[in-house]
């Protein structure tokens, strides 16, 4: 990456956690921003989660808090819950894929690279989109683990692949730092006034309320 490109970081959130505890570690975000801040001019960096408004929910709202503080715009929305007709059991089933497909072609025209935190097979055609428009997608996931993370066809779209295990000792959230204790860092943006930070906001949400 040349250092005066123009980036933008799309976070799958529940895709991302997957992998990194699939190679044995717990990213630290702050290291993330500051890894790709130093690859180039980071513009926006985004985090998409589905959350279910329960106890699962409030699990992952510090992280959610500490990203909205810190530079990232996290977009979330509800999970969607409903009875297995062949088990009569409740599941559970939510996707970021629209949200995050939108956002992607809404910065086509302002950047130019796109890093996909995902190995999320469906994105390969969002990626080959965002290539006929002139942006270089890099996509980050794994192939370390077993199965691999990535999706084959993923991998092989993407002008760049960067396995997430490489980035490990750069990235790796040491055992001795809870991730609560970060919050005392909301006040420092790692990043600056590159990355605009805007309250979290549900997918669907209008604009008059960010």
């Amino acid at each position: 990456m040349s250092s005066c490109e123009k980036i933008a970081l799309l976070i799958d959130g529940a895709n991302l956690h997957a992998t990194s505890k699939a190679l044995g570690f717990d990213i630290d975000y702050r290291r993330l921003l500051g890894e790709f801040h130093d690859r180039g001019m980071l513009l926006r960096a985004f985090y998409y989660t589905v959350v279910i408004e329960d106890q699962e929910y409030l699990s992952i709202r510090p992280l959610i808090d500490w990203l909205d503080y810190n530079g990232y715009t996290v977009v979330t929305k509800p999970a969607r819950e409903y009875i297995d007709a062949a088990t009569g059991r409740r599941r559970v089933k939510g996707s970021m894929d629209v949200e995050l497909a939108v956002n992607a072609m809404e910065l086509a025209g302002h950047v130019d690279r796109i890093v996909l935190f995902s190995g999320d097979g469906d994105f390969r055609p969002l990626v080959e989109a965002l290539q006929r428009r002139g942006v270089r997608v890099t996509v980050v996931s794994t192939l370390a683990s077993r199965p691999p993370m990535v999706a084959e066809e993923l991998r092989r779209q993407a002008d760049v692949f960067i396995d997430l295990a490489e980035l490990k000792p750069r990235l790796l959230r040491h055992p001795s730092e809870q991730p609560e204790s970060q919050r005392a860092a909301r006040s420092m943006n790692p990043i600056g006034t590159i990355v605009t930070v805007r309250k979290t906001r549900r997918a669907g949400a209008s604009r008059s309320t960010l």
